[in-house]
């Protein structure tokens, strides 16, 4: 259990929804909430700390942070902003998650419901799991990754750091897909994908 009076929460839009929902699931209890504006919409009646981007931002008043944007390039420049300032991170699992205990998991990553996470497979930092996604067994998800919910990985699939795998994807297994990698809703992949490039379709190809 973590001490829940200086929690933060960095983002609080979209994606943080279903942050927050998972984490009240859990028992974590978020106290506030840094955007670079105060929001008017609060269903999580969150204290308003602001910009921690600001230079004046205050860092003292934050303990530990807990990430919630789902771009994975703005969420890899808060994960930097925040390790700098000598913050720890907390992971989020929805209870219904269902992680293996012989995965390896690393920091400020979110497992949200019903998602599964199998033996041996690897997890990299400030990573997004989301709903009913599949992570099969001996699968490498290396940093700041984002897998959409529904998505199935098949054993032994390589996801570069970066790299977002949209909606109801399906990988087959042994598949490398590179860094800095789309790969659209729906698509099947039966391939290799190289870094920095977008692929779509059924069987997945490269699109731009």
């Amino acid at each position: 259990m973590h001490d829940n009076n200086d929690i933060a929460i960095i983002g609080y839009s979209g994606h943080s929804l279903v942050v927050l929902d998972a984490a009240n699931e859990a028992g974590i209890i978020i106290s506030s909430y840094c955007e670079k504006n105060e929001k008017s919409f609060n269903p999580f009646n969150l204290k308003y700390l602001g910009d921690e981007s600001n230079d004046h931002f205050e860092w003292e008043t934050v303990g530990s942070v807990i990430l919630s944007v789902g771009d994975n390039q703005i969420r890899k420049k808060l994960f930097k902003l925040v390790t700098s300032h000598g913050k720890q991170f907390i992971t989020v699992a929805h209870p219904n998650a269902r992680i293996s205990s012989r995965a390896e998991i690393g920091l400020a990553n979110f497992f949200a419901v019903n998602c599964i996470i199998n033996a041996f497979a690897r997890i990299g930092n400030n990573c997004i799991l989301n709903t009913a996604c599949v992570v099969e067994h001996e699968c490498h998800i290396f940093d700041h990754v984002h897998i959409g919910p529904g998505a199935i990985l098949a054993g032994n699939v390589t996801v570069g750091e970066s790299s977002f795998i949209g909606a109801n994807v399906i990988v087959k297994q042994g598949v490398e897909i590179g860094e800095n990698t789309v790969v659209g809703a729906g698509s099947v992949v039966l391939q290799n994908v190289p870094s920095n490039e977008v692929w779509a379709g059924n069987p997945a190809r490269k699109i731009k």
